[in-house]
């Protein structure tokens, strides 16, 4: 079938079958293996995209569903090849990765969180991402990151403001 989405800013035309996942269709037609697969069953938050600003899990989406979306996959959230966005950059610094399976989905989960609430707590930051499983971090580290990107962001935002724009 036949399926137009706008996969980080640019639009796409898919043909897939329809019973393939967002995620398959991701991977397999468009060459983004930034959205890991993990358990397929939606459990383990690995396959986390956004959707139209919502975080999906894209293994319980199908990919005809996604038709006339907007789909941001973890390629889509650089600013620029070669650089890192705020959120990133933030898990880098506070040590929020280990193995990095987990990472993109909980980057896209964070970045959904962060852009309806400049401002979370903790116990915001651990709900936006509990939906993502980490084995390797103990989840300490990837809450500091999200709490630097938040603080980042609305810095950034502060100094945007003061220079008039």
């Amino acid at each position: 079938m036949k399926t137009n989405l706008t996969v980080n800013g640019q639009q796409v035309q898919i043909d897939v079958e329809p019973r393939v996942t967002l995620l398959d269709a991701l991977r397999d037609e468009l060459g983004l293996k930034g959205t890991h697969a993990g358990c397929e069953h939606g459990v383990c938050g690995a396959c986390t995209v956004e959707i139209d600003g919502e975080a999906v899990r894209s293994c319980l989406i199908l990919g005809v569903q996604c038709d006339g979306t907007e789909v941001t996959t973890i390629e889509g959230v650089v600013p620029a090849p070669g650089e890192m966005d705020i959120i990133q950059d933030s898990f880098c610094a506070t040590h929020g990765l280990q193995c990095g399976y987990c990472t993109p989905g909980m980057i896209l989960a964070a970045k959904t969180l962060l852009a309806k609430n400049r401002d979370p707590s903790d116990e915001e930051i651990r709900e936006a991402i509990s939906g993502n499983i980490c084995r390797c971090t103990g989840y300490g580290q990837i809450v500091e990151a999200v709490r630097l990107a938040a603080r980042r962001l609305r810095e950034s935002n502060a100094a945007a403001v003061e220079a008039g724009q």
